[in-house]
């Protein structure tokens, strides 16, 4: 069935104005038309419904979405010396290779469904944020993308929720944002709203203008500052959250402020969506119906129909059934001084915890040389101290894990996904990456 035989809501809302399916077809028809002859493209349009339209419209002419995990003049400069053959789409600012502007106005296109696709093609290739080095490209073919939506949308119950609107506050260029937003939507029946919130009051607003059923897709930090105020929050009817642990507490206050079930989504981006849980009442992830994990000397593999290839999973995995398993901390993330252990991810949880801390996260830094690299935390608390800060620590961590330094700051380097480059830290803390 075409998408738009199978639609009869908006495919997306710009604005407050619904774009019906066939609109949404007919525009992807009409730039598709228009795109230049090259093999690769990088999508830059901030406009979410821009986007839709040049991710659809690459599709069409058979040229790989080339979506890197950001757009900054430096990852688009390695990629076009990784990928010679390519341009951007853009909406605003103009890199330093081929562009081309997204068309004011498209006129002339036709309405036959924009993915009628061979399986074997391939649609993206996304990269890692390349916390540990250069990024890495992942491959995705147009049957891997689909397939991973299908699995979501099954697990989600997006069925039940006929006529709902997804309002996303994650970028559509990232592997979250494309599946659980992007093609979520556009592959079963859900309208898009084409903006991108990222501030509470943003957030807040676009969740009332949207009719319900409504659909939120965010992250652990969103609902940390969403939360901060809770009282009149806009009721929707189901809360996604990925790219970062969700303490179980933080899900409870979620889903009581917002009145839906929290679904916290595991995946990454060399493998795409693995697994499930509702995190407020279950510790255990649930796969994906199709992800088969299996272990090895190695580690922890996953594959199946939405998995490009079996791939390493960078997590401690403990299996607890044919596909259910509990989450440990990734290897780089364990901590040794002195012979005792810990996570990065268990001390950042004790340190949240501290009243009047607002955001803070612990790094391992930089060892100089001949040096032993220590550990430093960086902290957003404007009414607490240094001193009043390394107290409370004492009571909550093993004195062998305080923070040396310990610098309080403004705000966090956080990118579009609420992540913190390593390279950022390092650079406030006056420490080379």
């Amino acid at each position: 069935m075409s998408l738009v035989g199978a639609r009869l809501q908006a495919a997306a809302m710009r604005a407050g104005v619904p774009v019906s399916p066939a609109a949404f077809a007919r525009d992807v028809s009409a730039l598709a038309a228009r795109l230049p002859d090259h093999a690769y493209v990088i999508n830059l349009c901030t406009d979410r419904y821009r986007f839709m339209v040049g991710f659809a419209a690459a599709l069409q002419r058979r040229q790989i979405s080339l979506l890197p995990s950001a757009n900054v003049p430096a990852a688009i400069a390695a990629l076009a010396e990784d990928y010679p053959d390519i341009y951007a789409l853009t909406d605003g600012t103009r890199p330093a290779i081929p562009c081309m502007d997204y068309p004011a106005d498209l006129t002339g296109g036709t309405e036959a469904d924009p993915f009628d696709l061979p399986d074997d093609q391939t649609a993206a290739i996304l990269f890692t944020s390349g916390s540990t080095g250069r990024p890495k490209p992942a491959a995705k073919s147009w049957s891997v993308l689909r397939q991973s939506a299908r699995a979501a949308a099954l697990r989600l119950g997006i069925t039940q929720l006929a006529g709902a609107t997804i309002i996303g506050t994650v970028p559509h260029h990232h592997s979250y944002g494309l599946e659980s937003v992007i093609l979520l939507g556009l592959l079963h029946g859900v309208t898009i709203d084409a903006g991108w919130p990222l501030y509470p009051a943003d957030i807040r607003a676009a969740l009332a203008r949207a009719p319900r059923p409504r659909i939120l897709v965010t992250t652990p930090v969103h609902l940390r500052a969403l939360l901060a105020e809770p009282e009149g929050m806009p009721q929707v009817d189901l809360l996604l959250s990925a790219t970062a642990p969700l303490p179980a507490e933080l899900a409870v206050a979620a889903e009581t402020a917002f009145g839906a079930p929290l679904i916290e989504i595991y995946g990454c981006t060399e493998a795409g969506q693995i697994a499930t849980r509702r995190t407020a009442l279950d510790s255990q992830w649930q796969c994906l119906d199709g992800a088969a994990l299996h272990q090895d000397a190695r580690g922890t593999w996953v594959s199946g129909p939405s998995v490009a290839g079996p791939q390493l999973l960078h997590d401690t995995i403990e299996l607890t059934g044919a596909a259910h398993f509990t989450l440990g901390a990734r290897a780089a993330d364990l901590v040794d001084v002195a012979g005792k252990r810990t996570s990065l991810a268990h001390l950042n949880h004790q340190l949240l915890g501290i009243a009047g801390v607002e955001d803070g996260v612990f790094i391992m830094g930089e060892a100089p040389n001949g040096g032993i690299a220590r550990l430093a935390a960086v902290v957003v608390a404007p009414t607490l101290s240094q001193r009043s800060l390394q107290a409370a620590l004492r009571q909550r961590i093993d004195a062998a894990f305080l923070p040396r330094p310990l610098l309080l700051v403004e705000a966090l380097p956080r990118n579009a996904l609420g992540k913190l480059p390593r390279a950022d830290l390092l650079r406030l803390l006056g420490q080379t990456p």
